[in-house]
């Protein structure tokens, strides 16, 4: 028999493996460089990144059994002690906008999928973000520069500016 980890275990396993190390990435805390709330910033990314793997779930809101976009960047926030409203473009809506800077690590993306369909996501880096994925089936973590994603791209918003 194959020991496994307990599920809060494999939330920190995904984090180590998703966290820039050294090299040519820099130091993590360089994606925070200029960015307030930093403390804050970084237990919603820890959230989020918590839940990789993740199933999707309509509707859904509850750590490590089933989330949605909104419901996995609600309850990140949560983990920071900041409420968010529970739907996207709720959260759109009521976000304070990222416009002066690139959106950074704790911020929101939100993006238009289709008609009526919209997704959220949140920032891990300049680059990367964690997101509940409808087409994969569980929260994952994608690039924001592919064309995809920037075809797609609607804006930034935080809740920690």
């Amino acid at each position: 028999m194959t020991p496994s980890l307990p599920p809060a275990w494999l939330g920190l396993v995904a984090i180590g493996f998703l966290l820039p190390g050294c090299g040519s990435m820099g130091h993590r805390d360089d994606a925070y460089a200029g960015l307030p709330r930093i403390q804050e910033r970084q237990e919603v990314v820890t959230a989020a990144l918590s839940q990789v793997g993740t199933p999707y779930l309509y509707g859904g809101a509850a750590p490590g059994e089933g989330l949605d976009c909104s419901g996995l960047t609600q309850v990140a926030h949560l983990a920071a002690g900041v409420r968010i409203p529970r739907v996207s473009t709720e959260q759109q809506r009521a976000a304070a906008r990222v416009t002066a800077r690139p959106p950074g690590p704790g911020d929101l993306v939100f993006f238009r999928i289709g008609p009526g369909e919209y997704h959220v996501g949140l920032m891990i880096d300049r680059d990367r973000f964690v997101h509940a994925s409808t087409s994969q089936g569980q929260v994952l973590v994608s690039r924001l520069s592919t064309p995809y994603w920037q075809q797609h791209y609607r804006g930034a918003g935080s809740y920690l500016d």
